[in-house]
């Protein structure tokens, strides 16, 4: 990557070009570089286990997104840096999912295809519920909403680190806007950011002393009775030929105090798939 090129690019109507640096990473684990680099508010970690036996090739850490978008019900919000840039109502928000992707003109370089496993995007969760935005005949939900999730919420991923397990390497990728006055010297000091961090060391959360939760203390929304009868009607409208496969979701809670990664990581142990 070059001045040159993202000129190019900029040249072509593109607005997003993919920047990437590769280094030697062969003494990292993905969770160490996710600790130096992505921990924070809307940041992610992928990895996954292949066959059951063997992780997967990449693993991808996402850095703190800045641009984020809620969906509730119709209402859809844009927040970028913690502050409401755009907010509308729509009937339908698939629509309005793909106008906001047809904003990003993203450039597809030859360091982007040699990463073709990912580069960033929009990255979150559609929630169960959003099955009605496609399924209109299910109707409105009518369940309150005791957690306050929205139905669906995407992040703006344009910093993201692909670890390969296969080669030990990491590429820093950053999505440049190739317009911008001094783009490509803004991308290699970020780069150069990035690449000192891993330096540094890994700041492990600290655990903490002693059994942090009791069976007792965690919470269900449905009784053992009322679970019962839950699975009485279900069965009742299998046999009336209704539905033919239904699950009856029930959620537990409890209090937790101390960092999330460390219960992500206990759940890495239990169950690494």
């Amino acid at each position: 990557m070059n001045k040159k090129l993202l000129k190019d690019c900029a040249n072509k109507g593109f607005n997003r070009v993919p920047v990437v640096r590769e280094v030697l990473a062969d003494t990292e684990t993905p969770l160490s570089i996710y600790l130096k680099l992505g921990k924070g508010t809307h940041s992610y970690f992928f990895e996954s286990i292949q066959g059951g036996e063997k992780w997967g090739r990449f693993s991808i850490i996402g850095l703190p997104c800045s641009t984020i978008i809620r969906i509730v019900g119709d209402s859809i919000t844009v927040e970028e840096n913690g502050n409401v840039i755009d907010q509308i109502t729509a009937a339908d928000p698939f629509a309005f999912i793909e106008e906001f992707k047809a904003r990003y003109k993203v450039a597809d370089t030859e360091a982007s295809q040699a990463y073709s496993a990912y580069t960033g995007g929009l990255v979150g969760y559609f929630g169960y519920d959003s099955v009605r935005y496609v399924e209109t005949s299910v109707g409105p939900s009518t369940a309150s909403d005791k957690i306050g999730t929205p139905d669906i919420l995407l992040m703006v991923s344009e910093e993201v680190v692909v670890f390969d397990n296969l080669r030990g390497t990491l590429a820093f990728v950053i999505n440049v806007d190739p317009s911008l006055p001094d783009a490509y010297q803004k991308s290699q000091r970020r780069l150069d950011y990035l690449q000192a961090k891993m330096n540094e060391p890994a700041a492990l959360p600290e655990p903490l002393p002693g059994p942090v939760m009791k069976e007792g203390d965690i919470t269900f929304n449905f009784s053992q009775a009322d679970f019962k009868k839950g699975v009485a009607k279900i069965k009742d409208y299998i046999v009336a030929g209704d539905v033919m496969q239904v699950v009856l979701a029930q959620r537990m809670s409890v209090d937790f105090v101390g960092d999330p990664l460390n219960v992500y990581r206990a759940l890495r142990y239990l169950n690494p798939s």
